[in-house]
Parts: C-alpha cells; structure tokens; sequence
C-alpha cells in the first residue's frame, strides 16, 4: 500500500531528472528543477504550487487541488495530502508543472 502522506510525494518528484529539494523561504522543502520551483511541501501534509490562473481553475474545477490555504485568489493552489488519490493528484500537478518548466527551458 503507498504511503498516503507527504514522503510518497517527495520520494516521487525528486526521482524526476534534474528535480533537486531545498529548503523553502517559508518554511518546508521547495521542489526545483532549471531553477524554477514546481512546488512547495509545507510538513508532510500540504503541498503548495503557483500555476497559472486558467491552469489554477482547471485543476481546482477538477477536485484536485484547492484554492491556496492563505492566498485564495493568487495563482497558487494547495493540495492537502489526506489519502493516496491526494497523493496522486499532488503527484499529476507535479508533473504538468514539471513539463512545463522544461518545456520553457528547451525554447530559450
């Protein structure tokens, strides 16, 4: 059974090529890849990403992740790590960051 807490998540996204952890300016683990953070865990149950508006509404359209815990209106969107089908939505947002942030690396 996969572990339903924020480890699941980290062991996942740092396996990625070129994903390195770091501690983050407020406290927790920032994921960073090119430079550019996919995403934030603040303890092992909230995990924080800045996407952009249209993206940020899909996803939270989508059930998946949830306005920002403290800055609801902002592009960012926090997904609170309860259960595995968390962890796979933590994980899928994670990716499309990721994608992104390569993608944007590969056309300068």
């Amino acid at each position: 059974m996969a572990k339903t807490d924020g480890p699941a998540l980290v062991e996942t996204v740092r396996s990625w090529p070129g994903v390195s952890l770091r501690p983050h300016r407020f406290g927790g683990t920032e994921f960073v890849v090119n430079g550019k953070e996919i995403g934030h865990m603040h303890g092992n149950r909230l995990f924080d990403l800045l996407l952009s508006k249209s993206e940020r509404d899909r996803w939270i359209e989508e059930g998946k992740a949830s306005p920002h815990h403290i800055y609801p209106d902002s592009g960012w969107v926090s997904v609170y790590l309860k259960t595995e089908q968390d962890i796979a939505c933590a994980i899928e947002i994670a990716r499309f960051k990721y994608d992104q942030i390569k993608l944007k690396g590969r056309r300068t």
